[in-house]
């Protein structure tokens, strides 16, 4: 429960936490548990709820006029540990993907998530890997299901580290130069709610459309049936 109760914190309030790490921690170790959380957010596909975005922009926030952490040091592991996050994933899926969806344990791998996701990989293929990096949820499920797919491993990396680096890169900077500003300061947790809102709003977009495509799927399959079904009737009368 302890666990539960901490990630439910982090949620609401990523900056206080970055601020505690950097007070308990130094300016050295202060840069593991962002590391961690980074790589499991990816890494395991039991985390999709992690705020990887948010903690990144507040990061970012305390990288900037001395606020204790480094920007070009946050930016290097940070894109590490997301690279090595969604590597882990890969393997996982190739390697026990299969006996883990059918054991029906991990209860985040909803039919509807994997169906988004599986489209997704459908379509882009290989480029899916990098797109996926900026859908939260997303992003968790797209690597264990390449890795299940046995995508190529050259083209899975070469994408995963482009992802990796720009995810990382767009909000430690988003919080690097906008952070300070009074704005941010002053609604700072509206601002986390917009990030997350924002984030999900192409996961909602794709799911809404992959539901009008189902419908219009089985609208056609009903006018065929009924089409096939007065075709047979037709030609037993004659």
């Amino acid at each position: 429960m302890e666990l539960v109760h901490f990630f439910i914190e982090l949620l609401q309030d990523p900056r206080t936490f970055v601020a505690q790490w950097i007070i308990q921690l130094g300016p050295v170790w202060v840069y593991t548990p962002l590391f961690i959380i980074i790589f499991v957010e990816t890494g395991l596909v039991v985390t999709p709820f992690l705020p990887g975005d948010s903690l990144l922009f507040c990061a970012g926030i305390f990288a900037a006029d001395g606020g204790g952490l480094n920007i070009f040091a946050l930016i290097i592991l940070m894109s590490l540990a997301a690279v090595l996050g969604n590597t882990s994933n890969y393997w996982i899926g190739r390697k026990v993907g299969e006996a883990i969806v059918k054991s029906g344990k991990v209860k985040a791998l909803t039919p509807e998530r994997m169906e988004k996701t599986q489209a997704m990989l459908d379509k882009y293929g290989s480029l899916a890997v990098f797109l996926t990096r900026f859908f939260p949820i997303i992003r968790t499920f797209a690597p264990f299901l390449a890795g299940m797919g046995e995508m190529h491993f050259a083209r899975f990396t070469l994408f995963n580290v482009l992802g990796g680096v720009t995810w990382v890169c767009l909000f430690t900077l988003l919080g690097y130069f906008f952070g300070g500003i009074p704005f941010v300061e002053e609604h700072f947790e509206l601002v986390i709610i917009g990030i997350v809102v924002i984030s999900l709003i192409p996961a909602a977009a794709g799911a809404i459309k992959l539901k009008i495509e189902d419908s219009k799927k089985k609208r056609v399959g009903k006018h065929e049936l009924k089409d096939n079904t007065q075709t047979d009737a037709s030609s037993e009368e004659n």
